[in-house]
């Protein structure tokens, strides 16, 4: 019985699998859609008026202390995504994130582009940082917000390999590029909406604008938590 059983469980299975290739899928698409079981958040929770600060940190080191005090005295919190190579160099900087709150997350070794990065590089650049971030503060970190947004199959591959959630963004307030403060506080509040998850950079003109932005969502009835807070519930 159980033979009988198994021989017609397999046929089912062959008859899927032609059906699936006569409508003209591929097997790495079968491969892909069977083994890849997450997808980049653009956003957490909306059905929560919460919000959360991505702050990606490569440079702006003197800014990093200025905006978590300015966030400690708005009772704020923010999502740290560091790169490796600065974390090393900024020991002190990376244990003030910690307090209050605040929380870190990865954001590769040297800033590459990970969609033309190798599976392994993309392995190596990611579990590099977390190594070192854990070594550090003993944090096990588990969220990945690429360098310049740059996604491929690999790096997918790679954060699944090390337990990653990969991060991306609702709101970018492009601050690197446009060195207005203005520009910044109209960015991070035009259209709030539920779940956002917001860009920045240590600035001098986003360190100008944050007590505006924070001010501005607490009138708006509007939490910052961190952004593992936010994507809690999203599936």
């Amino acid at each position: 019985m159980n033979k009988k059983v198994t021989v017609v469980s397999n046929l089912i299975i062959a008859i899927v699998l032609v059906c699936l290739f006569a409508l003209g899928f591929s097997g790495q698409g079968i491969y892909a859609s069977l083994t890849l079981s997450s997808e980049p958040y653009y956003r957490g929770d909306a059905e929560k008026k919460q919000v959360s600060l991505m702050i990606n940190v490569y440079w702006g080191t003197e800014y990093v202390a200025p905006i978590l005090k300015v966030l400690k005295e708005n009772g704020a919190v923010a999502t740290f995504f560091v790169g490796g190579c600065w974390a090393d160099d900024n020991n002190q900087l990376i244990s003030q994130i910690l307090e209050n709150g605040n929380e870190l997350g990865n954001h590769g070794y040297f800033h590459k582009d990970h969609s033309k990065l190798s599976y392994r590089v993309n392995y190596e650049e990611i579990s590099m940082t977390h190594n070192l971030i854990a070594s550090m503060t003993g944090v096990n970190m588990q969220l990945f917000a690429p360098p310049s947004g740059a996604m491929g199959a690999d790096m997918t591959k790679a954060c699944q390999e090390l337990g990653y959630k990969i991060i991306m963004w609702s709101k970018d307030t492009i601050d690197w590029r446009d060195k207005d403060s203005g520009l910044v506080y109209s960015r991070a509040t035009k259209s709030l909406a539920c779940g956002d998850l917001v860009l920045m950079h240590p600035t001098e003109h986003t360190l100008e604008a944050l007590p505006l932005i924070l001010n501005y969502y607490a009138e708006q009835g509007y939490k910052t938590v961190t952004v593992s807070q936010n994507i809690q519930s999203v599936t």
